[in-house]
């Protein structure tokens, strides 16, 4: 009897135990994310943060391999011999987080509010004859004149790509942002742990069935082995690599050249870049307030800047940057030598030609406003660096230190810079969004109110690009890109700072991150 009572009380106590466990590990990713997430409509920024965020949640018709080709994503397609109409078919099983299913009318409306917000969007619609759904699963674009690049936006990665969502959200006003985070992608977003610059959660989306054929970039089967996704914000560097040392943060999205030696001493750690593409930093006038509203002043100010100066600052170790003078990334097929005469030559003898052309110009004394983005530390010394050298050439020039969000916003005032407005401000690109003069924004030569923050204006550009959309050859194409982007340096659209590559840092504990033109969180395991 005291036998039994022993092992009854030894099985009642086990039996508590497993009743008091989960019914499965949870697997949870704690991220740094290289900026804080603030905003949400991936449709109404071009934020690289903001963009990841939309790959979490949204799904696109197309993806993009690391070939540059479309690939089915959510839908299959099919062209027709003329290459006027497009045909999209769903494929079985899409869900939207609510559980409702996806049809091709949320699609319709979803593609007319990505194109009403993306400056390559609208391009394409300029040569739209419609767009409607022929069935629950089916979609149709006819074109009203040809368009080469009708697949290559819908899987454009960057900078806003055309995620699905529902057609009550797609059709949320011009300008205002939707109200839910409801996609179709491979997590949900989780809105009651979301707090604005501090936390954005995420989990698996349980019916994501992702594609059968291997993940490639953007396209593929997107397959989500963990269960949870914490992003956190972490401006601190040194705070974020002893989190991660310590082991409350699995990966960092971008860490600092200078702290690197840090990591690399620790055999739990692991560094390399997870996106293979680099990304260009990019000085931007603001072509519509004076000074910069004047082509040679523009042109003084880039030949005052210094793309060497500018990298050895922001990256320091040289094997992670590199100077050329594409517009479209260093190592992409439409990279040429246009425009280099802007960028070559010491730091001496562009500072004399500066000094000649500022004062040729008629320069009068305006003040440049500089925003500097104080808790993005990639692009936080670019402005005080560029500012000594304008200073140097003769140009009057105030810093406004902010935040990343007050920039991001600030940047779409056009008003005088005593009312809210800029002169000059610094960002960068991801290669894969620039590769091209069709998907890069800031040759938008339109001068268009929707364009990208600036405004250049060239009806020559805007030429071009259309020219570039039916170029039937590879060499038509590269022709066309290289007199754009001699134009580009001609007019002063933007200073080209160079080309860095961002460095991750995680856990050995991690396995299989992919490659891609952003962070993807689908295949990796922990």
């Amino acid at each position: 009897m005291t036998f039994r009572f022993r092992t009854f009380g030894a099985a009642a106590l086990l039996a508590g135990s497993l009743h008091a466990l989960p019914a499965f590990a949870e697997t949870t990713l704690n991220v740094v994310m290289q900026a804080p997430l603030r905003s949400l409509d991936p449709i109404l920024s071009t934020a690289q943060i903001v963009r990841t965020h939309g790959f979490m949640v949204f799904d696109t018709l197309l993806g993009m391999d690391a070939k540059y080709n479309p690939q089915p994503q959510m839908a299959d397609y099919a062209v027709s011999a003329d290459k006027m109409t497009y045909t999209f078919t769903l494929r079985d099983g899409l869900k939207w987080h609510d559980g409702t299913p996806v049809t091709a009318a949320d699609c319709v409306a979803s593609l007319k509010r990505w194109a009403a917000n993306d400056g390559a969007g609208r391009t394409m619609m300029g040569s739209v004859a419609s767009i409607e759904a022929t069935s629950d699963k089916v979609l149709v674009v006819k074109l009203a004149k040809p368009f080469g690049q009708v697949l290559e936006l819908l899987a454009k990665p960057s900078p806003v790509p055309p995620f699905m969502m529902p057609k009550r959200l797609a059709e949320t006003p011009a300008g205002q942002q939707v109200t839910e985070m409801v996609g179709s992608g491979p997590f949900k977003f989780v809105a009651a742990q979301y707090r604005p610059g501090d936390q954005a959660v995420y989990v698996k989306n349980t019916d994501y069935k992702p594609r059968a054929e291997p993940m490639s970039w953007t396209a593929g089967g997107k397959t989500v082995n963990v269960d949870k996704v914490v992003w956190k914000a972490m401006p601190d560097m040194q705070t974020s690599i002893n989190a991660l040392q310590s082991g409350d943060v699995d990966l960092i999205e971008q860490v600092t050249i200078d702290l690197l030696p840090l990591l690399k001493a620790n055999d739990e750690i692991k560094t390399g870049a997870i996106n293979a593409l680099g990304s260009q930093v990019t000085g931007r006038f603001n072509h519509r307030l004076p000074p910069f509203d004047n082509p040679k002043v523009r042109q003084a100010a880039m030949y005052a800047l210094d793309q060497e100066q500018l990298m050895q600052t922001a990256i320091g170790d040289s094997q992670y940057y590199k100077l050329c003078a594409s517009v479209y990334g260093c190592d992409v097929p439409l990279a040429s030598d246009a425009g280099s005469e802007y960028l070559k030559g010491s730091a001496k003898e562009r500072m004399a030609k500066a000094k000649e052309l500022l004062k040729a110009s008629g320069y009068d004394g305006t003040p440049v406003l500089m925003m500097q983005p104080t808790d993005l530390t990639i692009l936080s010394t670019q402005p005080i660096v560029a500012a000594e050298r304008l200073r140097e050439a003769g140009f009057k020039v105030d810093v406004a230190a902010m935040d990343w969000a007050t920039l991001q916003s600030r940047k779409n005032s056009t008003q005088p810079v005593a009312q809210g407005g800029w002169n000059m401000l610094f960002t960068y690109w991801g290669v894969s969004g620039i590769w091209n003069p069709t998907v890069h924004a800031l040759l938008d030569g339109s001068g268009a109110e929707t364009a990208w923050s600036g405004w250049p204006k060239s009806a020559r550009v805007e030429e071009l690009r259309a020219a570039f959309l039916t170029a039937p050859t590879l060499d038509e194409q590269k022709t066309i890109a290289r007199e754009i982007q001699q134009i580009a340096y001609d007019e002063g659209f933007y200073f080209n700072a160079g080309e860095f590559q961002s460095v991750a840092a995680w856990t050995a504990k991690l396995k299989n991150l992919q490659p891609g033109p952003l962070t993807l969180f689908w295949g990796v395991s922990k």
